[in-house]
């Protein structure tokens, strides 16, 4: 039986996420922390060379690109319709679909289904999606605990962290700390990590399995996300690297599926290409270790009562806009965190969501607005070097989008003495007379000012605070040139 729940499958949304800090702030704390900048220049660029190396493998790269790029703008396109056949095809599978405008209805829907379960806990394979609505912190002021099984999710639940990347939650850890986290909060929530735990990653991984053994084999519901959703065949994937979720999408007898809109697919064909993108570019292998489908419920073989909650959660809103819909291409594969340079220096704490980087800094504006100074800010956290283009597997151009999102905010007068400066230049640079002025007064300034750092600026402080003001030259161009060839023009 297929539940259309609140009405049909594109409204008109706002997102609902958990509000942090604003990018200038946390980005600072950030850079700071010289631990943490470490520990993503390693991680990240180690994951960069493994995919440089398979990508170059494919000849055919950019024609892949190109094929995933069509096939998300296909679905996007006439996402109504396939999300319609989507639904059908689970119905017809024996799934039970439910159709949620935000975070408040798809936690209130998950919590519905595991209440009636008279279940204490449930086990979940990663998804970004459930962190986007909040869904482990809805269960567990509902007194239901949600036990995170991927190992980097893991080890940010137990750190009471948030995520810091896409692919590799955790990738702001190193081993020992990591260790530290095992040994001082595993024993508080179940199987105590072994006293003589080292930080070898193959010890820290058989910890995390010992801890997490029981809980799969007791579990009564899984909940997950997915990759890609087949609109044909009904057909929901997920890829991960441990086989964890493998374990929570087969021994629950009740799964919970909560998916973004965005993720259907029209046809199995289109899966094709994904396939090869995805992993080359998001861990560097030449294919997926784990990849999991499932088509609704089937009799003797994995969960029985099989729920899909299709999310909007400000998609819809995105969708509508013909600029900015191609971000609801990403297939959230992180290429683009990892050649960021903002990225690489800031860690994912510093965006305010679980979609950091530069896919964050595109995507959250438009799902949450741009009313908040986080989601002002963020277009900004660029340096606009279009390193992310060209990583991107499904060719979202992040840097055009970027620059359509900062002269909106700068439409709405989110940044006031932005708009003041660009008004200033354009007065100054329209006449010759006013260009050559404003060059013998900075002369000038550079003159008096000499060898010292400009520290500080009035009205620009929370700019200033991160980087030195260059100082002015003591000669323009124009007078080097009248000086040097006797011509003023």
């Amino acid at each position: 039986m297929s539940t259309h729940t609140h009405g049909g499958p594109v409204q008109e949304t706002s997102a609902t996420f958990i509000g942090m800090p604003a990018f200038p702030e946390a980005a600072r704390e950030a850079l700071a922390n010289t631990q943490q900048r470490k520990n993503l220049r390693h991680a990240t660029h180690t994951i960069r060379e493994k995919r440089a190396a398979v990508v170059a493998e494919l000849p055919a790269w950019e024609a892949l690109r190109v094929a995933g790029a069509d096939a998300k703008d296909e679905a996007l396109t006439h996402l109504a319709d396939y999300l319609e056949q989507l639904e059908g095809a689970l119905t017809a599978n024996g799934a039970t679909v439910h159709w949620a405008r935000d975070a408040v209805e798809a936690n209130r829907i998950a919590l519905e289904i595991v209440r009636a379960k008279e279940v204490e806990e449930v086990v979940k394979v990663k998804s970004m999606v459930t962190q986007e609505i909040e869904l482990n912190e809805a269960l567990e002021e509902a007194g239901i605990h949600a036990w995170e099984t991927d190992l980097a999710e893991l080890i940010v639940q137990l750190g009471h962290d948030r995520p810091s990347h896409i692919l590799v939650p955790a990738i702001h850890r190193n081993r020992s700390e990591i260790r530290e986290i095992f040994m001082r909060e595993m024993a508080k929530v179940g199987r105590p990590a072994p006293e003589d735990l080292t930080d070898d990653p193959a010890r820290l991984a058989e910890a995390a399995r010992l801890h997490l053994r029981e809980k799969f084999l007791r579990a009564k519901v899984g909940v997950s996300g997915a990759n890609f959703a087949i609109a044909d065949t009904g057909t929901l994937v997920v890829v991960e690297s441990e086989g964890n979720g493998r374990m929570c999408l087969t021994l629950p007898e009740t799964l919970i599926s909560v998916v973004g809109i965005e993720k259907v697919l029209p046809t199995w064909d289109d899966l094709a290409p994904m396939m090869q993108l995805l992993p080359r570019s998001s861990t560097g292998e030449r294919m997926n270790p784990y990849t999991t489908m499932w088509t609704g419920a089937h009799d003797g073989d994995g969960p029985q009562d099989v729920h899909v909650i299709l999310l909007d959660n400000g998609r819809s809103h995105v969708l509508a806009d013909t600029v900015g819909r191609e971000a609801l291409r990403c297939i959230r594969c992180s290429a683009c965190l990892n050649v960021c340079p903002v990225y690489e220096r800031a860690g994912g704490h510093a965006y305010g969501s679980v979609y950091p980087g530069p896919i964050g800094a595109v995507l959250n504006p438009q799902l949450r607005g741009t009313t908040s100074e986080v989601d002002k800010s963020l277009p900004y956290a660029s340096s606009l070097c279009g390193a992310c283009f060209d990583a991107c597997p499904v060719r979202i151009n992040i840097p055009e989008l970027l620059v359509e999102l900062r002269g909106r905010v700068t439409a709405e007068g989110g940044h006031p003495a932005e708009s003041a400066a660009m008004k200033a230049a354009a007065w100054v640079l329209s006449d010759p007379k006013r260009l050559a002025g404003a060059q013998k007064a900075a002369g000038l300034a550079g003159r008096v000012i000499g060898d010292r750092t400009i520290r500080t600026v009035p009205g620009l402080g929370a700019w200033t605070s991160a980087r030195d003001v260059p100082t002015p030259p003591t000669e323009s161009f124009r007078q080097w040139w009248a000086r040097e060839r006797g011509d003023d023009r």
